[in-house]
């Protein structure tokens, strides 16, 4: 049986919900589909948003060979095949690359010659920032479109596309629910009806607690098993902080996302303690991104297990919030004369640097903050 998500897919701009800094009149998107003009582009938003759809209706608009493929699960012998298909083509042939940061630096070098000479048309989607995950070379020859969470009324129409009566307090807790998120509304109406054959409040409770959603970055689940990972650690049970790494990799999770918190936890929470943790967990997020899974998964768990029994000092994060609290409040304070910088007599003269001395004990601090301490002892 056809998906509800795919039976309810927008053919084209007129049904298509949401982006109208995208797909309104004179907008970008509009115009390329208007005007058929050929160019490899990035999609870059949350999930749910449409980028999938938006990449099949410029696609047919083009009249192209369209190909869909997954970084998660496809690799350079599925870009090889594509490419060297031998149905003819009735126009361009264009990839679609689902999730392309989770493309390491080797495949997207691999990717880059065929988008160079234009054998393909890349369409990559995104959730995370591009300028991060794409290779500069690749991204030099894309333009990328940031699409935006959808809001409440445009998930409302979204919902009423679906064809199934919904009753309004169960439909403010679909929107509520959803994030901005069309997929998971969808999924949430599909199931509900598969379990239950009614709407209700009761009834999509019931089946969010059931294992017919998938795990997804927007969702509770996401959140709430994150959060249990970082806690873990925190609080040196490196047991409990291997299972939830173990779990997010399971549902999909992006490793590099869990590598950059690491990286994260590594100051914020170890620090002075044991500073060469910063040390270990940059090199895991290296690691990571040059291998990929399932096999930097083992180098998660190394660094996970050495971050969760690794001594904890936030003092330094603790200070930097405090200092941040007074840059805030106070704006720019003058810079003490004495360690301003002087790169030319007129500055000399004007005391710039004068009596300037290594290591001097006098605080140097701003004179509205000078007997401030932000930096204090830990209470470990």
């Amino acid at each position: 049986m056809e998906p509800l998500a795919s039976k309810i897919r927008p053919k084209n701009l007129k049904e298509f919900v949401g982006q109208e800094h995208l797909i309104g009149e004179n907008k970008p998107l509009s115009i390329a589909i208007d005007k058929k003009h050929l160019f490899s582009f990035i999609l870059w938003g949350p999930p749910g948003v449409g980028k999938t759809t938006l990449a099949k209706i410029y696609a047919k608009a083009l009249n192209a060979d369209y190909h869909e493929l997954s970084a998660v699960s496809a690799g350079k012998d599925d870009i090889r095949q594509i490419v060297e298909s031998k149905g003819a083509l009735l126009g361009p042939r264009i990839l679609f690359l689902d999730e392309i940061h989770r493309f390491n630096k080797a495949q997207q070098d691999f990717l880059l010659p065929y988008v160079e000479s234009g054998r393909l048309t890349l369409i990559g989607a995104t959730t995370e920032n591009p300028s991060f995950e794409v290779i500069p070379a690749l991204l030099s020859r894309a333009r990328v479109f940031v699409l935006n969470e959808l809001n409440e009324e445009e998930i409302k129409k979204i919902i009423k596309r679906t064809g199934h009566k919904i009753k309004k307090d169960a439909l403010d807790w679909l929107v509520s629910m959803s994030g901005g998120d069309a997929r998971q509304v969808i999924a949430m109406i599909e199931n509900t009806i598969s379990l239950y054959k009614e709407i209700t409040v009761e009834n999509l409770k019931n089946t969010l607690q059931s294992k017919f959603l998938r795990y997804d970055k927007k969702s509770e689940e996401h959140h709430n098993t994150i959060s249990a990972f970082i806690k873990s650690m925190r609080a040196s049970q490196p047991n409990a902080a291997l299972y939830y790494l173990s779990r997010m990799l399971t549902a999909g999770e992006d490793p590099k996302f869990i590598a950059r918190r690491m990286v994260i936890f590594a100051s914020e929470d170890i620090g002075l303690a044991q500073p060469t943790a910063l040390v270990v967990a940059n090199a895991v997020f290296q690691a990571v991104t040059t291998i990929g899974m399932p096999e930097c998964g083992i180098n998660l768990a190394h660094g996970v297990t050495y971050l969760a029994q690794a001594k904890k000092d936030r003092s330094a994060y603790d200070a930097y919030l405090l200092a941040m609290q007074d840059s805030e409040k106070f704006g720019n304070l003058p810079i003490p004369m004495i360690i301003r910088n002087a790169p030319t007599k007129l500055m000399k003269d004007l005391g710039y640097g004068k009596d300037y001395e290594k290591y001097t004990k006098e605080s140097l601090l701003p004179e509205k903050i000078k007997n401030k301490k932000y930096l204090r002892k830990s209470k470990d």
